[in-house]
């Protein structure tokens, strides 16, 4: 059983929920660079994964250029099947709180139905309660994926909030339980 998240983070927030995800999970990290690749090494780190989670900051509403050039690359494992039947899962961050997160997290899920990989959602219940704080597990309500918020004046040293980092320290347990 392993579990490798595959990430690209522009300015350190999403970096910081990966490796929440990879504690959880107990997983390899495998940064996509700033020119959107992996070498040999990383994408035979994702082959010998169990589980795959996708993680990608949002920007204008979809995945960054970097993400979206590894998942194009990614079709030379699509055209042999080469991740059929994988768990995969996927997380996403953005300044806004909702900002559009859900069509990141959509384009994931896609891009894992293309591979023939299985999807893992959150199974978290959201804090939507009058008594709710920010810092509660699942604040923003996600389920299809693993959803963070960082203020656009923030650092990564102050976001994403430890109720998002918590989400996906959970949602990383959630992940390795299945690749188990």
């Amino acid at each position: 059983m392993s579990v490798a998240v595959v990430y690209h983070s522009g300015y350190g927030h999403t970096e910081k929920q990966a490796h929440a995800v990879a504690e959880g999970a107990n997983a390899v990290l495998v940064k996509i660079d700033e020119n959107g690749e992996l070498t040999e090494e990383q994408w035979q780190q994702l082959d010998n994964a169990s589980a795959i989670v996708f993680g990608s900051p949002t920007y204008m509403g979809m995945v960054s250029w970097q993400f979206k050039k590894f998942a194009d690359a990614s079709s030379k494992r699509w055209f042999s099947m080469d991740w059929k039947d994988k768990f995969a899962a996927g997380f996403t961050n953005s300044a806004s709180m909702n900002g559009d997160k859900g069509v990141t997290i959509s384009y994931l899920m896609t891009l894992a139905m293309q591979h023939g990989m299985v999807w893992i959602g959150t199974g978290l219940m959201p804090a939507n309660t009058k008594a709710a704080q920010r810092d509660d597990v699942n604040y923003l309500g996600a389920f299809s994926g693993l959803l963070a918020q960082s203020p656009a004046d923030a650092s990564p040293e102050e976001a994403p909030c430890k109720g998002d980092l918590e989400t996906a320290r959970l949602f990383g347990q959630r992940v390795a339980s299945f690749a188990k």
